[in-house]
């Protein structure tokens, strides 16, 4: 299917849910006369871009507008890297293994690759996280409590703390805003959850390397309270040498 086409059918799904708000991925790929797959690809690229919002069976229109965008804005920075993050990150998960994934746009990139698990228990406080793994039939996902931010469209409070300090799993696999060499890992979110450090027995950092050597507005621990780095291929060989020094250090393909 040419280029052409294949935009101009992106483009007539956007409008279908914009009158609809929400359609099922057999109902829109009735209408745009293309397989289930195709369809599922497409909702993909437009996930990507910002302008829709997977449902489980589904797709619906992504309304937030100003701040709220933030998010999806964050989404498609490095991409690429965050991609290829999610993949190695995904491939140190085991089938029957339980995983804390933070809330985050790295983080929702290892979501999309844990698809493919089977037997596995996610833990989150991330919709994005619980949306994407909503129809993946061997993933559960429990979902904490607390209080809902449009702008990083999760959940935050007292009561999210308070669930994470019941749990130990597997893995803990979280994101940030910022490696400092002098003040660690940091976040700019004031309410970042910091139970979710003590919530799993290995603690992965997924972080793209744009965030390395920087800093930020909160300190969320140290580069060597991290079981391991992941991070991708466009990290400077300094800054690697430097993570090494500290912590183990994964650099995804």
């Amino acid at each position: 299917m040419s280029e052409i086409t294949e935009r101009s059918r992106l483009d007539s799904i956007v409008e279908m849910l914009k009158i609809n708000t929400s359609a099922s991925i057999s109902e829109i790929a009735e209408t745009c006369h293309v397989s289930q797959m195709t369809i599922r690809r497409d909702l993909q690229k437009l996930v990507e871009a910002g302008q829709v919002i997977r449902i489980p069976g589904g797709a619906r229109i992504e309304h937030w507008r100003g701040a709220e965008r933030s998010f999806f804005e964050r989404l498609q920075k490095m991409s690429h890297a965050k991609r290829s993050i999610g993949t190695a990150a995904s491939a140190l998960v085991r089938d029957g293994e339980s995983v804390v994934l933070d809330s985050g746009t790295t983080t929702l990139y290892v979501a999309r690759e844990l698809r493919a698990r089977r037997n596995v228990v996610i833990f989150t406080f991330s919709l994005a996280v619980l949306e994407e793994l909503a129809s993946a039939e061997g993933i559960r996902v429990e979902l904490t409590g607390g209080v809902y931010r449009a702008s990083s469209h999760d959940l935050i409070g007292h009561a999210v703390g308070k669930s994470l300090t019941s749990i130990y799993a597997d893995t803990v696999i979280f994101g940030a805003a910022a490696i400092s060499f002098t003040r660690g890992v940091m976040v700019h979110d004031p309410d970042a959850q910091r139970e979710l450090l003590q919530a799993g027995k290995r603690k992965i950092l997924a972080v793209d390397s744009s965030k390395i050597g920087t800093e930020a507005t909160y300190r969320l621990c140290g580069i060597e309270d991290c079981d391991l780095i992941l991070t991708d291929k466009d990290i400077s060989a300094e800054d690697l040498a430097r993570l090494r020094r500290i912590a183990q250090v994964q650099v995804a393909e």
